[in-house]
């Protein structure tokens, strides 16, 4: 399960401190968008690890199907087939954003997924027992939800940040002007 930390020095414990998004207003534009950037790489990972624990789900999924339904074809041989089926077709609304990060601690999730239930045992499911195999599932199953509610949470801090942006804008306090400046390290117009 994925704790928050208060005080903590995760990017994860940092961003959904309650601080995190109090007196936005008093922030300078640069830090909040730095702020929104920093929730956003935080949601790309989440999402990141939220897809390696479905794709395992599929897999024990899968494995149990097939145990039941008595077919012949291994895993492996219907790996791609089993890892595609919930990649295509609609997404149910609000489940998802387009993500234009890539996740920064890839390896890192890897790391922890596969030490939720010895991964390596999942190198051959047709070789596990069911009790190995629901408690696989139950495991993937419950980490995928502590998982999806941190990420909802981030969406969350991600959203606030950004209608803060969108304020300054329409507000006036903020214009295109001023980011292309600050991105060249420029002086914002009007500024010697």
């Amino acid at each position: 399960m994925i704790e928050v930390r208060p005080g903590g020095r995760r990017r994860i414990d940092r961003v959904l401190a309650p601080d995190y998004v109090a007196d936005l207003s008093e922030l300078d534009l640069t830090e909040v968008r730095a702020r929104r950037d920093d929730a956003a790489q935080e949601e790309t990972d989440l999402s990141y690890l939220r897809r390696l624990l479905h794709g395992r789900i599929d897999i024990v999924k899968a494995e149990r199907s097939r145990r039941v339904d008595g077919g012949s074809a291994s895993v492996v041989e219907r790996l791609a087939e089993i890892l595609a089926d919930n990649a295509v077709g609609p997404v149910p609304v609000g489940s998802g954003r387009h993500q234009t990060l890539e996740p920064s601690r890839a390896e890192a999730h890897r790391r922890h997924v596969e030490a939720l239930v010895s991964d390596t045992d999942l190198s051959d499911v047709t070789s596990l027992p069911d009790e190995r195999l629901d408690l696989a599932l139950r495991t993937y199953v419950a980490e995928e939800a502590s998982v999806s509610q941190r990420r909802r949470e981030v969406q969350v801090v991600v959203d606030v940040l950004n209608d803060e942006i969108a304020r300054r804008y329409r507000a006036g306090s903020a214009s295109v002007d001023q980011l292309l400046a600050a991105e060249r390290g420029e002086d914002p117009p009007g500024v010697s």
